[in-house]
């Protein structure tokens, strides 16, 4: 397994929302970061959206990132059938294996026999082009649903991107998730939860922690993966949530959480 760093790793040192720092981390440092940590592939997720650079940029950055040995991946958010082709020609320019689709509440509402009619050309044409589309399953976009249209669209560069925690929200439980979509997953996404009780007895929040630090099943996980390709890519991220501290303080955890996350990943899949 190829160990990776995705953008999300550092959503508020690249800022999101209402949350932007004065100088923002653009792909570039995204790419530096991870040559340090002692990664091989970088996915760049919607936070980080490369459609807003230039094509020198792309080429560019490919060069870059080919000289400290690192493949690079990439993604959007919910599913736009130009985004998509935009995207694909992007990843062309960046040698990408792994195009990442994270469908949502949205796409939720569509037919599958609709979304499956506009993924097939793009899937033909990721082909063509040398890539993979992995789907993300994303907080509110069921797995049973997920299951329907890759099995409705049956082509071996289509799969899933499988995330081990985003499925809460869509009230299914991880080890539930990962059993459903594993046979299909091409590409993993890997972070770590916690569960804490309200003091009050109100219920209860789910929180990130770094990996290996929480609840989720990560060797059990990797053991429902034994039968995927060994290169295949293992992105690391985490769910640092902002708290008093603001911005600033979301910044300056960030870096020790995804230190933590490495060593911590590299100790799950050694030998794997």
């Amino acid at each position: 397994m190829k160990l990776g760093l995705g953008s999300y790793a550092y959503r508020w040192s690249i800022g999101i929302k209402d949350q932007v720092p004065a100088r923002p981390m653009d792909a570039f440092a995204v790419l530096e970061r991870a040559d340090a940590l002692g990664l091989t592939v970088v996915q760049y997720a919607d936070n980080m959206p490369l459609d807003r650079y230039t094509e020198a940029d792309h080429h560019r950055l490919f060069e870059q990132a080919q000289q400290k040995g690192i493949a690079l991946e990439l993604g959007t958010q919910c599913f736009d059938a130009d985004e998509v082709d935009r995207y694909l020609d992007i990843g062309q320019r960046l040698h990408a294996k792994i195009m990442r689709v994270a469908l949502d509440e949205a796409d939720g509402h569509m037919e599958v026999s609709e979304l499956a009619e506009q993924l097939r050309p793009r899937v033909d044409k990721a082909r063509a082009k040398g890539m993979k589309i992995a789907i993300e399953n994303h907080f509110n976009y069921p797995s049973p649903r997920m299951v329907e249209l890759l099995d409705t669209i049956n082509d071996d560069h289509l799969g899933v991107c499988l995330d081990v925690a985003n499925s809460i929200c869509a009230n299914e439980w991880p080890e539930e998730t990962i059993q459903m979509l594993a046979p299909y997953t091409i590409n993993l996404h890997l972070k770590d939860y916690e569960i804490t009780p309200d003091p009050y007895g109100v219920g209860f929040r789910v929180h990130g922690v770094p990996l290996g630090q929480g609840r989720a099943p990560i060797a059990w996980t990797l053991d429902q993966l034994k039968h995927c390709p060994p290169d295949m890519s293992v992105i690391l991220e985490h769910w640092l949530m902002i708290d008093e501290t603001g911005l600033d303080g979301a910044i300056a955890k960030e870096q020790p959480w995804i230190e933590q996350t490495v060593a911590a990943a590299k100790e799950f899949t050694k030998g794997r």
